[in-house]
C-alpha cells in the first residue's frame, strides 16, 4: 500500500474555535469518506494530511469524559469577561485557548504512519519536548497524564502544553496547545485538565520576557517533520 508521506500545513490565523472546528470537521470528514471509497477501488486514493495551526479568542473546551464543574464561572461570569465555552468530542478534560497560545490540530490519516494512537500521543509528545529544548526549557510527558510538563515529579509541577484528540477509523482531530505568551490568568477559573493541585505555566513566563511565535512555530514543524518523519508542504 502506497502511504502519503507529505503534511501541508494551513496558518488560520487568529481565528474563533468553532470555525476552526468546522474546518477540521470538513478535512477529517473528507479523509475518512476517501478511505470508504477506497475499499471499493483497485487503485486506492492517497488520503491527505494537514496541520492546522490557530490562535483562537478566550476559549474553554470540555472533552466528552471531562467533568463540567470542573469549570468555575457561571455562563453570566463568562459572558462578562468574553469568554466562550464549547463541548467537543475530543479526549480530555477542561482546557483554555487564548491569544499567546500555539494551538495546532493535525488530521493525519494514521495508515499513513502507523496504527497507535498511543504512539501518536507520544509523537506529540516529543515534538513540543524538542521544541522546548530549543529555548533551554527541559520537560517531559507526565505519568498516566497526557501532555508536557515542568519538574513533573516535584511540587512545583507545572503543564505548558496541553493535548486531547479524536480518531475514528485511524483519522485524528483536535491535537495541542503550547503556551508561549499566554496570559494564565484564565486558568484560575477552570481545574486545568481536570488536575487539582498543578500549576500552568508558559514559555515567556518561564523565560521572563516575550517569545517570538514564529520562532517557536519554525522549531515544532522541524520536529514534526522530523519525528513523523514527513515532508513539510504549503
Amino acid at each position: 500500500m502506497i502511504k502519503n508521506k507529505k503534511v501541508k500545513i494551513t496558518e488560520l490565523g487568529f481565528l474563533s474555535y468553532s470555525e476552526a472546528w468546522d474546518i477540521q470537521e470538513e478535512y477529517f470528514s473528507k479523509t475518512i469518506a476517501t478511505k470508504r471509497q477506497n475499499r471499493q477501488l483497485e487503485s486506492p486514493i492517497l488520503t491527505e494530511n494537514h496541520l492546522l495551526l490557530v490562535e483562537h479568542p478566550p476559549v474553554f473546551t470540555l472533552g466528552k469524559s471531562g467533568k463540567i464543574e470542573h469549570l468555575l464561572l457561571k455562563e453570566e461570569a463568562l459572558k462578562q469577561k468574553g469568554i466562550k465555552f464549547f463541548r467537543t468530542n475530543r479526549g480530555g478534560d477542561i482546557t483554555f485557548h487564548g491569544p499567546g497560545q500555539l494551538v495546532g490540530y493535525p488530521i493525519l490519516d494514521l495508515e499513513n504512519f502507523f496504527t497507535d494512537i498511543h504512539k501518536y500521543l507520544r509523537y506529540l509528545e516529543e515534538i513540543i519536548i524538542k521544541t522546548l529544548l530549543d529555548f533551554g526549557l527541559k520537560s517531559t510527558r507526565g505519568y498516566r497524564e497526557t501532555g508536557v510538563w515542568l519538574d513533573f515529579n516535584t511540587p512545583f509541577a507545572r503543564k505548558i502544553c496541553a493535548m486531547g484528540v479524536r480518531a475514528s477509523r485511524w483519522v485524528t482531530m483536535h491535537g495541542f496547545a503550547l503556551n508561549i505568551n499566554t496570559d494564565l490568568s484564565y486558568f484560575d477559573y477552570i481545574v486545568p485538565c481536570g488536575i487539582k493541585g498543578k500549576k500552568v505555566t508558559s514559555l515567556s513566563k518561564e523565560l521572563n520576557k516575550q517569545v517570538d511565535p514564529e520562532v517557536v512555530k519554525d522549531s515544532l514543524l522541524k520536529y514534526f517533520s522530523e519525528i513523523f518523519e514527513v515532508e513539510i508542504i504549503n
